[in-house]
């Protein structure tokens, strides 16, 4: 199934823009993504991070031929705290969220935030923002899937109106062991 509309590469919320990666989000997404806190929640992320991994990733986001949408999670208002300065200025880089359309009107949405940021919302203010647009790019069906032992994530699917579907399992790269999950699903549009 193609997409109705185009996916968007920027859109706005009330505290966040999310917006297409670009090459200078590769030095906080690495500085990021070797915190092994977010790298153990995620399936794909090493622990420890190589050197150049980070560049290498935002080469392959940006390529068009990349089967999934990345939107660099940003703070789009006031200046907030950040672990090297004290602070994050505006259009810094605090997470990233990306959807991978599965041809049959579903996607699956997966998102990390930095730990600096987490539990202030912004993680369920990006995932809450991507699925309501989803309906727009013609996409009816978003699915999650999330450790087991990720409580924090878990709390961000359902506030943000996923139901629980199963059980499953899958590989995490950082952990180096299949790793026990639950499955969620909701519709597109708003919750």
């Amino acid at each position: 199934m193609a997409l109705v509309a185009p996916i968007e590469s920027e859109i706005a919320t009330a505290r966040l823009r999310l917006r297409r990666l670009c090459r200078s989000d590769a030095a906080l997404l690495a500085l990021y993504a070797s915190d092994a806190r977010v790298a153990r929640m995620t399936a794909h992320i090493p622990h420890p991070y190589p050197p150049g991994q980070a560049e290498a990733f935002v080469e392959r986001a940006l390529s068009p031929s990349s089967p999934i949408h990345y939107w660099a999670i940003v703070i789009g208002g006031a200046v907030e705290e950040s672990p090297e300065d004290g602070t994050i200025r505006t259009n810094s880089l605090i997470g990233l969220v990306s959807l991978r359309p599965a041809g049959d009107g579903s996607a699956e949405i997966a998102y990390w935030v930095a730990p600096a940021v987490w539990g202030t919302g912004y993680a369920s203010e990006s995932v809450r923002t991507i699925c309501e647009a989803a309906g727009r790019w013609g996409i009816h069906t978003i699915t999650a899937q999330v450790f087991q032992d990720n409580a924090a994530s878990i709390r961000v699917l359902m506030r943000t109106g996923f139901t629980y579907m199963g059980a499953g399992e899958t590989h995490s790269v950082a952990r180096g062991a299949m790793v026990p999950t639950f499955l969620y699903r909701r519709a597109s549009g708003i919750a």
